[in-house]
């Protein structure tokens, strides 16, 4: 990758690609998720898909405390897959590639995923609550989705003045060439595709000791 890694706005392309499967991993595969969760605690989220940093692949990362002075709860998902689910709820979900928008989502309440850790082993968890809507939110970017995909139709109209800022932004930035057209974009998207390994990244600033979450900052975006 040739700039930082960064977390991506809706409506990049990467956002809407189905991501594949990781084959192997590198030694850059630990930087990447290291920048990863970097990035994720800069903007006070709880979980991060890899597709949010425009890497097409099948893993992401959660810490349901949003605290970088908690790494004991830092996880990572690699090809995940939910094999279980069980009742449902609705619940407020966020995402940081649509900051500051939220809306109610039905979901499963339980849920059982199967997935492979840091460690090439293949696990499974039980989950439920926030951490059950974390891993789903998570698994739907990983699908080429995302949460205002399931927003009623009520609720879809109450925030599309928000969407339609995002995409306003969006097309602002590369009128300026701060972003490349859509098309190079998925382009380019498609070329990391191919690789059988995550790309070396150029990695964001570390965060500084004791960064600590603002008051009222919301718990369910990732």
């Amino acid at each position: 990758m040739s700039e930082p890694l960064h977390i991506v706005q809706y409506p990049h392309p990467v956002l809407r690609t189905v991501s594949k499967p990781l084959e192997r991993l590198d030694q850059n595969f630990q930087s990447t998720i290291r920048g990863m969760f970097e990035l994720m605690y800069a903007a006070y989220g709880i979980g991060l898909a890899a597709n949010q940093v425009g890497l097409p692949f099948r893993f992401f990362i959660l810490n349901l405390m949003a605290d970088p002075n908690q790494p004991e709860h830092e996880q990572v998902f690699i090809n995940p897959e939910i094999i279980k689910r069980h009742s449902g709820e609705e619940g407020e979900e966020g995402c940081l590639s649509l900051p500051a928008l939220y809306g109610k989502v039905h979901r499963a309440k339980r849920v059982r995923v199967r997935s492979y850790n840091l460690k090439g082993e293949l696990v499974e968890v039980d989950a439920d609550g926030l951490y059950a809507r974390a891993i789903q939110h998570e698994i739907d970017h990983l699908d080429g989705k995302l949460f205002i995909d399931y927003l009623s139709v009520l609720k879809r109209a109450t925030v599309s003045k928000q969407i339609r800022q995002f995409e306003k932004d969006f097309a602002e930035s590369q009128s300026i060439g701060a972003l490349a057209s859509t098309e190079t974009l998925q382009s380019q998207v498609n070329l990391i595709r191919t690789a059988s390994v995550v790309p070396a990244p150029v990695l964001p600033p570390r965060l500084p000791a004791g960064v600590e979450r603002p008051s009222g900052s919301r718990e369910t975006t990732a």
